[in-house]
């Protein structure tokens, strides 16, 4: 019971398998490509991705608000994450 308890904790925070015998069933990436918003529907549309997020990568502002972020003063790019599950689609085809 803890086991399941612990594995399902575990995909829902999107690091896959806790045990290292089983299948990796949850992946996550992140892709940096100028507008999120534009990045993020092509990336819901594939099957076996589970969810896509959108955020920043990198920069030195702490919680930097969007406009900030677009000003290009603080480090920062558009970036999506994606939770997927790589025995449905592989890193490789989200590349593409």
């Amino acid at each position: 019971m803890i086991g399941e308890v612990v594995a399902g904790l575990a995909v829902m925070a999107g690091i896959g398998s806790v045990f290292a015998d089983e299948k990796k069933t949850v992946d996550t990436a992140s892709f940096a490509g100028g507008c999120f918003w534009c990045m993020q529907p092509p990336f819901e549309q594939i099957d076996g991705v589970i969810k896509v997020t959108a955020g920043y990568t990198g920069g030195h502002t702490a919680n930097p608000t969007y406009e900030e972020v677009c000003s290009g003063t603080t480090g920062h790019y558009e970036a999506v994450e994606v939770v997927f599950n790589p025995s449905v689609v592989s890193y490789e085809k989200l590349l593409e």
